[in-house]
C-alpha cells in the first residue's frame, strides 16, 4: 500500500489500480528521464527533444507560479493535482512538508523520482474525493495549479466547483490560504487566436463552452461568484503574464501593467494558433481603459489574508549565473515610502551578480556626478541567509511611454527632443571607466525634470561610446513593437553619427550579448520555434484570397480574322470550380475562327483534361487543327512520360503572367451557334520556378 522512492513516500491505499488519466508514451519517456538524469540536465533534454510535453513537465520556469509566495519552513502545503511534480520541488524547498494528491500512479512516480532527495514529500495516489477524508486539517497553503478547472470531471455534481472548495476549506489551518492558478476564459490570447488550453479548439471559452466538455475556466467575476457562494470573500487576484504556465511577470490590482509592457505574446508552445491581431496593441488599449483584469490571460486567486507582494518579474530564462527575480513589496498604505524593490538571486551562481549591483550603483553615481541623470539607490541586505539588493521605489513615467506618445501623435519633433535629452543624460562623463550597457528607454523613469536610472544590472567597468549605448536603446525599442515603425531611423543614425557598417556591428554585438546572457541554452522564444507549432495569420489568407480573385480569372478572346483584341473579349464567370479545376462551356458563333483562352493572370502550369466542340471530343493527335500557326499556347509543353498514351494531354508550363491557349476553329464543322467545352487543371507557380521549369524543358530535361 506504500512505497518509498528515495526519501519520498507514496501512498497507494486509495489507488484504484488503473490510471484513468494518461498522456501515453511520453509519460514513459519522462519517467526514464527523471530516473537517469539530474534536474540540471533537464534544460538540455528540453532543447534536444523539442517536445511540448517534455517542456511543460520539466521546465524550471513552471515553478515561477508559486516561487513568489512567502511559504516558510513552518508551513504545511497540500498540492492537489501534483502531476509530474513541476511545482512540487519548489514547494518542498520552501515548506516544512508537502502533501501531494494525484490520480495517476505513473505521474506520481515521475514526481517521486525527480524529487527523491526531498524527505518532506508524501504523495497520495488516487481520487481526491476518496483521499480527502483522511487528510489533516492544518495546511497553511492548499495549492490548485491548473487543477480547479477539472472540478466537474473529478468532483461531479451540479455544483462541482463549489463542492470542490467546500471539501478543501476544512483542511485549512487558521489563517491558511487556498492558491488557485487558472486560465481566464476571456483571456486576450484566446480572442487573438490561441486555442482553448484544455479542449484544443478555437474560442471554446469565449463561446461559453457551447460544445460541452468536462473542463471549465472562468472570468474573474465567475470565480468571485463561486468563492462568494463558498463564503470565501477574502480574495486577492494576481495576474501572471504571459500566463500561469511559464510566467515571467506577476501583476496585482495594486500594480497593474503599464502601456507598452505586455509585448511577449507568442507563447503557443502546445499547438498551432492563429494571429488575428497584435496582442500588444490590444493590451495597450485595455490597460489604458483599466480593463486588464478582464482580459488577463490567467489568474492566481489567493483565498485568505493578503500578501505584501504586489509585483514580480522573473529573469530565469538566462544562464544560471544571471537568473534573478525582481519583487515590489508594499508594506502598509499607499505611500511611496512603504514600497520597496528587491532583486533576489534564483540560483547560488547568481549571488555574485546580485552583489555586484551595489558596486554598480556606487560607480555609476561617481560617473554621473554633476549630471542630470540620477541613479536609483541600491543597498545589499540579507534575509534568512539570502542576499538581495534593495532599491527605492521611484515615481515617474517610463521614457518609453513618453516616446510612444510622441510617435502616436505624429510628433517627431517631440520625440527628437526627448531623444536628444536622453543622449545628453547618458553621455555625461563618457570617458569614465564605467558604463551601463542596458541604458534602454524603459529603464529610465521621468518625473518632471527628474530622470532616474532604475535598473543597471549590466554595468561594466569600462567606457562605452554614447552612440553605441543610444543605438542599442533604439534597436531594442524598435524590436518591441511594430507601431514604432514611424520612427525616422535615418535621423537617429545621422544624429548619433553612426554609419551603416557601425550599425550592423552594433546589431551583431547585441546578438552576442543575448547569447552571453542566456548562456548555452536557448531562450523560450527560440524553444517555441524549435517545437515548431505554427502562427497562422488569417489576414494573409484574406489578402491571398483577394489576390486570387484578381488573378484567378478566365478571359476569352474571339478572333474573327482581325486578330485578338480587348474589344472582342469577355471574362467567364464562375470558371474556377475549386481544387484547381477550370471548367468552361462557351457559346461560339460560326464566324469565330480562333478562340484564345487565358486561364489566369499569373505564371502557371495547365493540363487540358477535356476539350469538345459540339460534343465531339478533339484528341491530342488532332492538336494541329486547334491552332492557326501550329502553336497551341505561349507556354512550354512537357513531353509525355514514358509509357503514357500519346492521346493524353501533356502539361503546359507558362513562365508568363499572361498565359494563353489558342484553339483554332477553321477546320471544325460549325452550326450557327456552337458549343465548346473545355476542362483544365491549373496550378499557379512563382515566376522564378516557372522559368526554371521552362528552361529545363527546352533543354529536354523534362
Amino acid at each position: 500500500m506504500t512505497e518509498e522512492i528515495g526519501k519520498v513516500k507514496l501512498d497507494y491505499s486509495k489507488y484504484s489500480g488503473e490510471d484513468l488519466y494518461c498522456d501515453g508514451a511520453v509519460e514513459d519517456e519522462l519517467l526514464k528521464i527523471v530516473k537517469e538524469m539530474s534536474p540540471v540536465e533537464y534544460a538540455g533534454v528540453i532543447e534536444e527533444r523539442k517536445s511540448w510535453p517534455i517542456l511543460y513537465h520539466l521546465s524550471s520556469l513552471r515553478e515561477n507560479i508559486v516561487d513568489w509566495i512567502p511559504i516558510g519552513p513552518e508551513d504545511k502545503v497540500l498540492e492537489v493535482g501534483s502531476g509530474c511534480g513541476a511545482i512540487t520541488g519548489v514547494l518542498a524547498t520552501k515548506a516544512g512538508s508537502v502533501t501531494c494528491v494525484d490520480l495517476s500512479k505513473k505521474r506520481s512516480l515521475i514526481n517521486a523520482h525527480r524529487h527523491s532527495e526531498c524527505g518532506n514529500i508524501t504523495i497520495h495516489v488516487g481520487n481526491f474525493k476518496d483521499i480527502e477524508p483522511e487528510l489533516p486539517n492544518d495546511f497553511t497553503y492548499i495549492c490548485l495549479i491548473g487543477v480547479f478547472e477539472y472540478g466537474q470531471s473529478y468532483i461531479g455534481g451540479e455544483n462541482a466547483y463549489e463542492d470542490f472548495l467546500n471539501l478543501l476549506k476544512p483542511h485549512m489551518a487558521e489563517g491558511g490560504r487556498i492558491v488557485i492558478a487558472i486560465e481566464n476564459k476571456y483571456g486576450m490570447k484566446y480572442f487573438a487566436g490561441c486555442k482553448e488550453d484544455h479542449l484544443g479548439t478555437f474560442f471554446s471559452g469565449i463561446e461559453n463552452y457551447a460544445e460541452g466538455g468536462g473542463v471549465r475556466t472562468f472570468s474573474r467575476q465567475g470565480l468571485e461568484r463561486i468563492f462568494h457562494t463558498c463564503g470565501l470573500d477574502d480574495v486577492q487576484f494576481y495576474y501572471p503574464y504571459p500566463d500561469y504556465k511559464f510566467m515571467t511577470n506577476l501583476y496585482s490590482d495594486r500594480h497593474l501593467p503599464g502601456k507598452g509592457e505586455l509585448s511577449n505574446n507568442l507563447r503557443n508552445f502546445d499547438r498551432d494558433r492563429m494571429l488575428l491581431f497584435d496582442e500588444k496593441n490590444a493590451f495597450d488599449g485595455v490597460t489604458e481603459e483599466g480593463l486588464f483584469p478582464v482580459f488577463a490571460n490567467s489568474y492566481v486567486a489567493v483565498l485568505g489574508k493578503p500578501f505584501e507582494v504586489e509585483y514580480v518579474r522573473y529573469s530565469n530564462d538566462r544562464a544560471s549565473e544571471y537568473q534573478i527575480k525582481t519583487v515590489i513589496f508594499r508594506k502598509d498604505g499607499d505611500e511611496l515610502k512603504n514600497r520597496v524593490v528587491r532583486k533576489y538571486p534564483l540560483t547560488s551562481d547568481a549571488e555574485e551578480h546580485v552583489k555586484g549591483m551595489e558596486a554598480a550603483y556606487e560607480n555609476l553615481v561617481k560617473r554621473y556626478e554633476g549630471s542630470r541623470l540620477e541613479i536609483n539607490r541600491c543597498n545589499l541586505s540579507t534575509e534568512e541567509g539570502q542576499v538581495y539588493a534593495e532599491f527605492e521605489f521611484v515615481p515617474g513615467r517610463p521614457l518609453t511611454e513618453l516616446m510612444d506618445s510622441c510617435l502616436e501623435r505624429g510628433d517627431q519633433e517631440g520625440f527628437r527632443k526627448l531623444f536628444r535629452e536622453y543622449v545628453e543624460h547618458i553621455g555625461s562623463n563618457s570617458e569614465f571607466p564605467v558604463a551601463d550597457f542596458d541604458l534602454v528607454f524603459s529603464n529610465i523613469l521621468v518625473d518632471g525634470d527628474k530622470w532616474t536610472l532604475i535598473d543597471y544590472e549590466w554595468t561594466f567597468g569600462k567606457p562605452i561610446e554614447t552612440k553605441e549605448l543610444a543605438f542599442r536603446a533604439v534597436y531594442c525599442y524598435l524590436l518591441e513593437s511594430e507601431k514604432r515603425g514611424s520612427l525616422e531611423l535615418d535621423w537617429i543614425l545621422e544624429e548619433l553619427g553612426v554609419s551603416a557598417d557601425e550599425a550592423e556591428n552594433y546589431r551583431e554585438q547585441e546578438r552576442e550579448f543575448q547569447r552571453f546572457v542566456t548562456g548555452k541554452h536557448h531562450a523560450m522564444a527560440e524553444i517555441r520555434d524549435m517545437i515548431g507549432y505554427r502562427v497562422m495569420t488569417p489576414q494573409k489568407w484574406i489578402d491571398r484570397y483577394q489576390d486570387s480573385e484578381r488573378i484567378n480569372r478566365v478571359q476569352v478572346y474571339e478572333d474573327r480574322g482581325q486578330g485578338c483584341s480587348e474589344a472582342n473579349s469577355y471574362f467567364v464567370q464562375d470558371a474556377y470550380q475549386g481544387d484547381g479545376i477550370i471548367e468552361l462551356e462557351l457559346d461560339v458563333s460560326s464566324d469565330v475562327k480562333l478562340l484564345r483562352v487565358d486561364p489566369a493572370f499569373d505564371c502557371c502550369v495547365v493540363k487540358i483534361l477535356e476539350l469538345t466542340f459540339n460534343g465531339e471530343r478533339i484528341p491530342l493527335e488532332k492538336r494541329k487543327v486547334l491552332t492557326a500557326n501550329g502553336k497551341i499556347a505561349n507556354g512550354i509543353t512537357v513531353k509525355s512520360a514514358e509509357g503514357q498514351k500519346r492521346s493524353s494531354c501533356p502539361s503546359i508550363v507558362f513562365p508568363t503572367e499572361d498565359p494563353n491557349i489558342n484553339i483554332s476553329l477553321v477546320q471544325m464543322t460549325k452550326q450557327p451557334v456552337n458549343k465548346l467545352y473545355l476542362k483544365m487543371e491549373i496550378t499557379r507557380l512563382p515566376l522564378g520556378m516557372a522559368q526554371d521549369i521552362a528552361a529545363a524543358i527546352k533543354e529536354r530535361k523534362l
